[in-house]
This record gives C-alpha cells, structure tokens and sequence, in this order.
C-alpha cells in the first residue's frame, strides 16, 4: 500500500453521464476502506481552480448510485486550458494536500488530466462519458444507460411513425461518434443509421432505399441519424420533397444524458471506481482506467490518448443485413 497517499480528491468534468455518482460513490468508499480522506470537488476543473471543495466519507455518498447526472456537479472550464490555468489546478491540489486525484470524464477531461500529471499530480482517469470515444476501453460509463434512453424514445416513435405511415429522422447525441447511434439502430430496427465515421451525405441512397421499401410494403421508414451528421431537420425536408412522404425528424438531445443508471453502468462505474483507487494505493499514477476483453486494466495516459478507435467492422456489417 502506498503509505504516502492519505489524500484522495474525486471530480467530474465534462459532459455528464448516468452513473457518475455510483463512480464517485466508489471513489470514496473505496479511499475510506484504505483510510483515506476523501475531497470532493465541485463543478469539475473549474471547481479546482476556485477552491470548491467538500470533504466525503462513507455516508456522504449514501442513496447516489440510482441517481442520474452527478452530485459534485460539473461544468466547462477554458482557463483551465491555458497553462497558467493547469499551473493553478497543480497548485490548488498541493494546497489543500490532494496526493492523489480521480478524474472522471471523457477525452477532454483526461486532457486535463494529463496536464496536472505532467506537473507531478498523481492522477488517475475514469471513463465517464455516453459517448463511448475513449479509445483504450471497449465501455464507458452511462453509455449504456443514454443507448436504453434512447432505445425506448425510438421505440415511441416508431408507433407514431407507423400510424401515420410516415419517414422518421431521429438524431441521437455522441458527438462525433457512431456508437450510440450503431447500437440503437441495430436495437431498434432502423432502416437507414448515419455514421459520422462512414456516412458520405449521399442523400439519394436514402430516397432511393425509403422507395425500394414502400413498393414492397413498409409503412414507415425509421432513420437514426448521429449528432456528428447532424442537420436533421433540413434533411426530413429535403427528403419529403424528393420521395413526396411525410418526414418528420425528431432530435431527442440531452434527455439521454439523465436518467437513473442501467444495472451495466452502475455495476461498471463502481468496478471502475474502486480500480481507480486500488491504482493510486499500489503506487501508479498517471493512468487511465479501462475495460478490454472482459477485464479491468490500465494504460498509462499519454499512451491511452494517442489511441484511434474504429467502429466494429461485425456490428455495422449486422445492421446492414437486419435493415434489409
């Protein structure tokens, strides 16, 4: 045990996701168990920057881990982005005795990070995003939760698409990532999923597709477009004027980053949680929490972010065969 960490500080940053808490939650419980103290900052980077701390023990975090978003807030910080900012962050943490700190969030958020631990902060990251872009890691935390979000709304659209025996657009978040919007699209049966990865904005492909499927009998056409491809409600007008279908397009936005946590992300978050403590506590620093080939593991952050992720080659080649 690494006898020098008596200090544990835990924040959030970036965009939310379901199951922050049930990580921070494990953070804390996990530091207390090694007799740790716990800081919890608050509103992420910004948080760090302005001193806003709060001390956590075991019944701090009571009755989080079914609630959405998280409990120590979160928010942008662009003075953080500066060097004098990161200087600040790296400053903040020695002042208040942080010998260790958990950051959970995405790429932006592990940027961060590896900024703090290039001036000596022992940091550890959490992949906490619905996204699901962390490249080192085959999960992340609420995108199980944002794709069974969006899975029922789809599901709700499609019975109002039927009935009027119209085409639907429906715009899923992950920025300018596929996955949210590859899953649901196998999920939900969608005959057309836009991928920012591979989509080449050849809109006659759709009409012609949408056509094909009314001669032989389909009363609806669903789409599932991804943020990365955007621009769903002029493509439902382009596409109603060239096929003479009614085409609505729905963009279902942040509701998918609320809502209490599946079973999967806060089974993971807690797993991810407590790995991230167990790292600082065997003396590691500097590295990024991951989830590869059915196992915790951890990549040392520079190499962890020079990572490329690929959508599977499987998954996109079954939703394929399933739209037909």
């Amino acid at each position: 045990m690494n006898k020098s960490m008596s200090t544990i500080g835990v924040l959030t940053s970036g965009g939310d996701a379901p199951g922050m808490n049930a990580a921070i939650r494990a953070v804390v419980r996990t530091a207390v168990a090694y007799g740790c103290r716990v800081k919890g900052i608050q509103k992420g980077y910004m948080g760090l920057l302005e001193g806003e701390m709060i001390d956590l023990g075991a019944g701090s975090v009571s009755d989080i881990i079914n609630r959405g978003g998280t409990f120590l807030y979160t928010a942008r910080c662009e003075e953080f982005m500066t060097p004098e900012g990161q200087q600040q962050g790296a400053e903040m943490c020695r002042k208040n005795s942080i010998d260790g700190l958990v950051v959970i969030g995405g790429d932006g958020s592990f940027r961060g990070a590896q900024k703090l631990a290039g001036l000596g902060i022992n940091v550890i990251g959490v992949p906490g995003t619905i996204d699901l872009d962390i490249a080192c890691t085959e999960y992340t935390i609420g995108f199980d939760t944002a794709v069974n979000t969006a899975m029922e709304a789809i599901d709700k659209v499609r019975d109002t698409s039927t009935s009027h025996e119209r085409c639907s657009i429906i715009e899923v978040m992950g920025r300018n990532a596929g996955y949210i919007a590859l899953s649901c699209g196998i999920a939900n049966g969608a005959e057309d999923i836009l991928l920012p990865e591979i989509y080449n904005y050849d809109e006659e492909v759709l009409v012609d597709h949408i056509m094909e499927n009314r001669k032989r009998g389909k009363k609806h056409h669903i789409i599932i477009n991804a943020e990365g491809v955007g621009h769903s409600t002029s493509m439902a007008r382009r596409i109603e004027a060239a096929t003479g279908l009614e085409t609505r397009a729905t963009i279902l936005g942040h509701l998918q980053r609320g809502g209490s946590p599946t079973a999967r992300d806060r089974v993971m978050a807690s797993l991810m949680g407590a790995y991230a403590v167990d790292i600082l506590m065997s003396g590691k620093s500097s590295r990024i929490v991951a989830y590869k080939n059915g196992a915790l593991v951890d990549y040392d952050i520079d190499e962890a972010l020079s990572m490329h992720k690929e959508l599977d080659s499987f998954a996109l080649s079954v939703s394929r065969i399933m739209a037909r």
